[in-house]
């Protein structure tokens, strides 16, 4: 269907009628002329062609401003209604890109890479898959912030966590894991309830922050949003040097336990990513979240038809002024 997105700009249709009405007219002056025997004969053929030559410019000019002010209203063409893909879920993700996560204790193809590496690879991966959702990003080390608000842009989300690197947010190795539940908080709260879920992943333990992870759980249970801890790290490396081969622990420093009150205070569920095919699986078994039904949500295809008229009336105009161009 047509739709006429500023219908009130037709009421200018008449004021070409008003200036002329309001404005006085042109003085006619006469000149002398000879009599002639056939004057009354000739009179009415040149009254005749006068008049066929004055109206022609006058209807264009009509047309032209007609054109002129449809385009004005900005004409759209509106297609079918399409119902768009949304499960009504908000998803938060808070990824640690302190300087622990630097440790290259996960494989990829054979190859070590660093942890958030490895972590932005399935993160991608699982971002790409959540059709429907809104995604938002928290990124988290000595302080947090939010890298991406809600959207249903994913590959935006994508992008800016792909160009996340170690030390993003500060210079300290500090993991203020309780401002970065607290961040989330903040901006779920308003969103509707039982459809709010943060994922959060980390290697290590709170060591920043004005609030800690406990306190900003229970302020997470209280607007009933559901948090999935992750605790990514291998339990063994081998570790290379003067005296020999000598295997250490890289995830010495992960608070398992805060992790797994934090899920079980708001309902969620701990995981622990060892590697990078547990750290995939994780990420496939949150895919199995249940969305919750929204209002549907439709948009029409929208088509601009202003450039036609517009066009037209464009036209029309140096069709006038090559005419009187040509009479000068």
């Amino acid at each position: 269907m047509i739709h006429i997105e500023w219908p009130l700009l037709l009421l200018a249709l008449p004021l070409p009628l008003l200036v002329r009405w309001l404005m006085p007219p042109k003085a006619v002056t006469r000149d002398a002329a000879l009599k002639m025997p056939f004057i009354e004969e000739l009179g009415q053929v040149s009254h005749v062609s006068m008049a066929a030559n004055k109206n022609w410019p006058i209807w264009l000019a009509s047309i032209a401003w007609v054109l002129l002010v449809l385009a004005t209203c900005r004409p759209q063409w509106l297609g079918e209604p399409i119902e768009q893909a949304v499960s009504g879920r908000d998803l938060m993700l808070a990824i640690d890109v302190s300087g622990s996560m630097d440790e290259d204790d996960f494989f990829i193809n054979d190859q070590p890479v660093d942890r958030l590496t490895a972590t932005k690879r399935v993160a991608t991966a699982f971002i790409n898959r959540r059709l429907g959702d809104r995604i938002g990003l928290i990124l988290f080390g000595t302080t947090a912030y939010l890298q991406t608000p809600l959207t249903f842009d994913r590959k935006t989300v994508s992008t800016l966590l792909d160009e996340a690197f170690i030390g993003i947010t500060d210079d300290e190795p500090a993991t203020s894991i309780g401002d970065a539940i607290g961040l989330a908080v903040k901006h779920l709260k308003d969103e509707k309830k039982n459809s709010r879920v943060l994922i959060l992943l980390t290697d290590g333990a709170n060591t920043a922050g004005e609030i800690s992870p406990l306190q900003a759980a229970q302020l997470a249970a209280d607007i009933n949003l559901k948090i999935y801890t992750i605790g990514v790290g291998a339990d063994e490396k081998i570790v290379r040097s003067f005296f020999g081969n000598r295997r250490v622990n890289p995830s010495r420093d992960l608070d398992e336990k805060t992790l797994r009150t934090i899920a079980e205070l708001t309902g969620g569920r701990y995981f622990r990513a060892r590697n990078q095919e547990e750290l995939d699986g994780i990420y496939k078994l949150l895919d199995l979240l249940e969305p919750v039904e929204k209002d549907k949500q439709y948009y029409r295809p929208m088509k601009e038809l202003y450039p036609w008229p517009l066009a037209s009336a464009l036209f029309l105009m140096l069709l006038l002024a090559w005419f009187r161009v040509r009479r000068s």
